[in-house]
């Protein structure tokens, strides 16, 4: 999936990763992605929760290797 900034959050416990990709996303425009990759498993809970009351659509999450991936769009 094509994506315009990414955050490496990999060793950050909650809440940092969703601090960080709040962060990230206040400097990007509508409609760019996001991609995080996290090794926080309660991020997988963290980032639908953070998606759902921002109006940030999470457009994918994968797992592989103890490492989370997530597609965050831009409301």
């Amino acid at each position: 999936m094509e994506f315009d900034k990414e955050l490496d959050a990999r060793g950050l416990n909650c809440p940092l990763p969703i601090l960080r990709a709040k962060k990230a996303l206040t400097e990007m425009q509508s409609g760019q992605v996001l991609r995080i990759v996290s090794t926080d498993v309660g991020s997988v809970k963290d980032f639908a929760a953070f998606c759902k009351q921002t109006g940030n659509e999470l457009l994918a999450q994968t797992e592989a290797n103890s490492e989370f991936t997530f597609f965050l769009k831009r409301k």
